[in-house]
């Protein structure tokens, strides 16, 4: 299992904003592009956000629905990602004096990733957390440098093909 941490210089709540908005997923999870809801009021459980990975010339839809969800504190989901099967991603959100302490928990649940799954792939893991954590670090502290800054779109029914979908937002 990879779990790392990382200690976010704001509140809990500015760095659930970030995560409760499906349009900003591809802003902080590294290797995905072009995120918005499908399905569901993000991050409720159920609801689903859709969005791309980019290897060089090639482009894959990939889909994460949410399993668990406790407002404010922690979010569990579950990434579908093609042939390599899907992981369950549980993120946990700790008040931490002013601060909060972020905790990943990653590992794979179905398909070829949880048949591979080894220590090398478990580096792999850890790197692209220190990245993701960074990322989300980097975005929840530039928001509370600037107030009003915030981008959380209200909870709503989301329907394919609507403008609520994302469409023309990175």
């Amino acid at each position: 299992m990879a779990i790392r941490h990382h200690l976010i210089r704001v509140g809990p709540g500015a760095v659930w904003d970030v995560l409760a908005d499906g349009h900003r997923y591809a802003e902080w999870v590294v290797g995905t592009a072009e995120s918005h809801p499908v399905r569901g009021q993000w991050p409720r459980t159920g609801a689903a956000i859709r969005y791309e990975i980019r290897l060089g010339p090639l482009r894959l839809d990939n889909e994460t629905v949410v399993r668990h969800c406790e407002e404010g504190s922690r979010l569990e989901l579950e990434a579908h990602a093609g042939v390599l099967g899907t992981a369950r991603i549980a993120i946990e959100l700790r008040p931490w004096g002013e601060h909060c302490l972020v905790i990943v928990d990653e590992h794979p649940l179905r398909g070829a990733g949880g048949r591979l799954h080894n220590v090398g792939f478990e580096a792999l893991i850890q790197l692209r957390h220190r990245t993701m954590l960074a990322r989300l670090a980097k975005l929840c502290e530039a928001e509370a440098r600037t107030p009003g800054s915030g981008r959380r779109r209200p909870l709503g029914q989301v329907t394919v093909g609507s403008e609520a979908d994302g469409a023309g937002h990175a």
